[in-house]
């Protein structure tokens, strides 16, 4: 099974694609699909101009957020490290927000969100670190902090902006309704780079499962591959969170669950995290699409609604397990 795994995600992510093309508020016949160019002008629109982008972006912003929530656990040994809970992805936010602002191309949301996530993430790793290791209360009550501090400036930002303030709440509850072909190659360059960054440093990252001295005794430069690490994640963040809004928990819920499933060696756990992350994100976002069409739910309440339940479950596990 274990072999076969990236198999069939691959084939579900591709099924899964194909089935979500004729749903949503406006229906398209199957024959449509198989066969686009008897398709009426409108049709060809929507399946090519909408549906299309919309599927793939959902791909990969969940591949760039699970295989972002792998990293970010294993950097900080815990499972409970996910970019969202430990205030990255507010961080992204408000960069995103101030690009916004101040009315910047499609490029420079991903960048100026990049910049404040970086800044946060570091801020929160050196608040956390205690010693050689990272204290998860800490970790989780310096994450809420910043979350919320710079929530409050993200909210003021929004009461500045005014009648424009609803694009952004509905982005803030994670929306790949805006899915664009040009969006789409914006997020892909961070996640091709991401992607082999976190692969070739698979090895290294195996050896911080074992703690900081058995992986320095190894060779491996722990400091520099942290700060290296943490940067990566931190634009890969920056990028979904510019582009899709604030969906939250997938890079909890994902690699956890493959971790149950291949073990924790980052050469089998990386690969089929981003599979299944993209797989998931792209199971959550149709049914946000249809289940109350024509109305759409968000898709980070969808995510949502799944991970924080996995989440106390993460927790109350976590806190036998110490005691």
């Amino acid at each position: 099974m274990k072999k076969l795994l990236p198999i069939v995600l691959t084939i579900g992510i591709v099924i899964t694609g194909i089935l979500s093309i004729p749903l949503g508020s406006v229906p398209i016949p199957l024959e449509y699909i198989f066969s686009p160019g008897s398709a009426p002008d409108y049709i060809k629109t929507i399946i090519f101009n909408l549906r299309l982008p919309r599927i793939v972006m959902a791909v990969l912003i969940g591949m760039m957020l699970s295989s972002s929530g792998a990293v970010v656990q294993t950097v900080f040994q815990n499972p409970l490290a996910d970019p969202y809970i430990i205030g990255i992805a507010a961080s992204a936010t408000f960069g995103a927000v101030l690009a916004f602002i101040f009315d910047m191309p499609d490029f420079m949301y991903g960048v100026f969100a990049f910049i404040t996530s970086l800044a946060s993430t570091f801020l929160i790793f050196k608040m956390a670190k205690k010693g050689n290791k990272v204290n998860v209360t800490t970790l989780l009550i310096v994450g809420i902090a910043v979350s919320s501090f710079l929530g409050a400036f993200t909210s003021f930002a929004m009461y500045l902006i005014g009648e424009d303030s609803f694009k952004i709440t509905m982005w803030t509850m994670g929306y790949l309704g805006n899915a664009t072909w040009k969006r789409v190659i914006c997020i892909l360059i961070p996640l091709l780079f991401s992607i082999g960054y976190f692969y070739m440093k698979r090895h290294e990252l195996d050896a911080l499962l074992s703690g900081d001295e058995e992986a320095h005794s190894l060779g491996v430069d722990v400091n520099k591959l942290k700060v290296k690490t943490l940067t990566v994640s931190a634009l890969v963040v920056a990028f979904s969170v510019a582009f899709s809004g604030m969906i939250g928990f997938v890079g909890l819920i994902v690699p956890h669950t493959i971790r149950m499933l291949v073990g924790p060696s980052n050469t089998k756990l990386l690969p089929n995290t981003i599979l299944a992350g993209g797989f998931f994100l792209l199971i959550c976002d149709t049914f946000g699409r249809i289940v109350l069409a024509p109305v759409e739910i968000p898709i980070g309440v969808i995510t949502a609604f799944f991970g924080a339940p996995f989440f106390l479950y993460l927790a109350l596990k976590n806190k036998r397990s110490g005691s």
